[in-house]
């Protein structure tokens, strides 16, 4: 490939892909699934249908999407502490709306979530809307895991399977700790630039749980949906500004924060995180913020005013100064917020030669890749989870030679680039580097976007012999 060097991947994810490589717990494919898709021998899908794909990819992508917190509480004895926030599974892209067209009008998508061992799967009801939520959960003191991962089944109402889909890793804790927590204990802290979710309950009932989200362009409390909310450590003499610089770190009481909506980008002004006792805010706590803590956030450089809910809005509210203690603010029960670590499990593909009846799972998820080799020979190592023998890696709409390995490990030759038909435009200007989507494509034309790209990059010299690829969007 004269002139054009092969760089390291890019990745859209926004989380370390080697850490959650360790943390993710794979799917199992059946023997009988394997079988099935075995049986096609070689790969069906055309060019033209990658094409179609990439050009219209947002009406024909299909999205299994898991919402859970990182954590959950033991229950003991009869009691059943529910997970909270509850899980919930959502359907997005506008692929499943295609794929009803298709289908008789009262085939239903049914979903199953469960925790696994002895515990029965439990049917939930999307009830017309694209989320369900799992408020049944709980994990028993018998249970003597210290880790699980929810398990979702998803059927059409004839009875054919959609596929499984596992969550992330969910570690069991026996209740929140009310000792000042250190660092030692990192796994109940939380980090800078990590999920969390805020949910309040007025007098400590269970019905009155209300959520913190963003819907219709506003901040709400909501009853039926939870927000998961990119938690942003700030330097202290930061201005409030809709930019602004994310410092690395462990979350503190006293410490500036940013709260930023992980699905709308929408951002509440600067807060301070301050511990809560006993209906009083207190000002010169600095442990780290742990697991399922009761928190209030005072809004900075205002007269005591705090984040609170009254009834499904959210509004401020002005704390009393506490006259026999300085170091406390007296503030009310819709103030009182409880935090937990929130994360995502997302299943995407399309059925690039139409429905098939085999299941689509397990997806496979790619974590990472290794170059090796370069120049006319250059082959790409994918690491990650669930992959099988039937999988072949596409760069953009060109197949590329694929080698199984195992499970988790997988070989291509990497393209030249002279197998994309685009041209790298006018010789005259500067070349820029150009990157090409990932995918991989199962040889019954099941297409599953890794969500990685691969960047061809110029070198110096031999402009004019250079092969070139137009930019994938």
């Amino acid at each position: 490939m004269s002139g054009v060097k092969r760089k390291h991947y890019d990745t859209e994810n926004d989380s370390d892909a080697e850490s959650e490589a360790k943390e993710y717990d794979k799917p199992v494919a059946s023997p009988a699934t394997l079988a099935s898709i075995a049986m096609v021998k070689e790969p069906r899908l055309g060019v033209d249908h990658m094409l179609e794909y990439i050009k219209n990819r947002k009406s024909h992508e299909m999205t299994v999407l898991i919402l859970h917190a990182k954590v959950a509480q033991k229950s003991y004895g009869n009691e059943k502490r529910f997970f909270c926030p509850p899980p919930c599974v959502y359907l997005l892209g506008d692929g499943w709306a295609r794929k009803a067209e298709k289908m008789a009008p009262d085939v239903q998508v049914c979903p199953y979530v469960g925790i696994g061992g002895d515990q029965e799967m439990q049917q939930l009801d999307f009830q017309g809307k694209n989320f369900c939520a799992a408020k049944t959960l709980f994990i028993s003191d018998s249970d003597k895991r210290k880790y699980f991962t929810l398990i979702c089944k998803l059927f059409y109402s004839q009875g054919q399977q959609i596929g499984t889909f596992h969550s992330r890793k969910i570690k069991v804790i026996s209740k929140p700790s009310k000792k000042k927590q250190s660092l030692k204990n990192a796994d109940l802290c939380i980090p800078s630039g990590t999920k969390i979710a805020l949910f309040n309950r007025l007098r400590s009932q269970t019905v009155s749980t209300r959520y913190l989200h963003v819907g219709n362009g506003a901040f709400h409390a909501s009853s039926s949906q939870w927000g998961a909310f990119t938690m942003h450590l700030l330097e202290d003499n930061e201005p409030e500004s809709e930019e602004f610089t994310s410092k690395e770190g462990y979350i503190h009481y006293g410490s500036t924060v940013k709260l930023v909506c992980a699905v709308t980008g929408m951002a509440l002004p600067r807060l301070i995180v301050r511990k809560v006792d006993k209906q009083m805010a207190l000002l010169d706590a600095d442990d780290p913020v742990s697991q399922l803590h009761k928190c209030a956030f005072y809004m900075k450089d205002t007269e005591r005013m705090y984040l609170c809910l009254s009834g499904d809005r959210i509004i401020q509210f002005q704390a009393a100064v506490n006259s026999k203690e300085g170091n406390r603010e007296m503030i009310n029960d819709g103030t009182c917020w409880t935090i937990i670590s929130v994360d995502q499990a997302q299943y995407s593909f399309y059925e690039g030669l139409g429905p098939t009846n085999i299941p689509v799972s397990p997806v496979p998820i790619v974590k990472s890749l290794q170059l090796n080799g370069g120049g006319n020979v250059a082959m790409m190592e994918l690491i990650g989870e669930n992959f099988t023998p039937q999988l072949q890696v596409w760069f953009h709409n060109v197949p590329a030679e694929t080698i199984f390995r195992c499970d988790i490990n997988i070989l291509c030759c990497v393209p030249d680039a002279s197998m994309f038909r685009s041209s790298w435009g006018d010789y005259s200007q500067p070349m820029q580097p150009l990157k090409v989507a990932l995918s991989l494509v199962r040889n019954d034309g099941i297409i599953y976007p890794t969500g990685l790209t691969f960047t061809y990059t110029p070198e110096p010299g031999n402009r004019a012999r250079m092969p070139t690829f137009e930019r994938a969007t």
